[in-house]
């Protein structure tokens, strides 16, 4: 086998031979590579090893941002008022780095006026067109009418 020291230097070996090595340093023989000719082994503390591991992962894992999607529903016939007061939240949204999923509800014959809904959507873009960039323009799913929002990156 290829042993790897502690201080980077390499040698060829047998196993028994790197085991006594490794119990003469108070260390622990680690295979790192089985699949190489010869099998890799290193001298290391394991335990050691192991803590460190952890450590950088769940530094890893603190420092990435979970995207979630928020959504924000109205209805066609919407007034202003309310419509500015859901722009703002998805653009609070959008700041905050979740993407936002703007859905236009139709209920029974409103159906029938999905230019309505579409006028809605391009409103909602254009409001946001500073802070989003639209990742699935609008599509009519069943009897809703759906936007998804990316936020922008500047």
């Amino acid at each position: 086998m290829r042993l790897v020291g502690d201080d980077q230097e390499q040698s060829v070996m047998s196993l028994k031979d790197a085991l006594d090595l490794a119990i003469r340093k108070g260390l622990d023989l680690v295979e790192i590579s089985p699949n190489a000719h010869p099998p890799v082994c290193r001298i290391m503390d394991y335990g050691k090893y192991c803590f460190e591991q952890s450590k950088r992962e769940k530094e890893a894992r603190k420092n990435q941002k979970v995207v979630q999607i928020k959504e924000v529903k109205f209805r066609p016939n919407i007034e202003d008022h309310d419509f500015d007061t859901k722009v703002k939240n998805a653009e609070r949204f959008l700041k905050d780095g979740d993407k936002v999923k703007a859905t236009v509800m139709f209920r029974g014959r409103e159906i029938t006026h999905t230019d309505l809904g579409l006028v809605l959507c391009q409103r909602m873009i254009e409001r946001l067109s500073d802070v989003a960039a639209v990742e699935r323009p609008a599509k009519i799913e069943g009897k809703n009418m759906i936007v998804i929002f990316a936020p922008k990156h500047a």
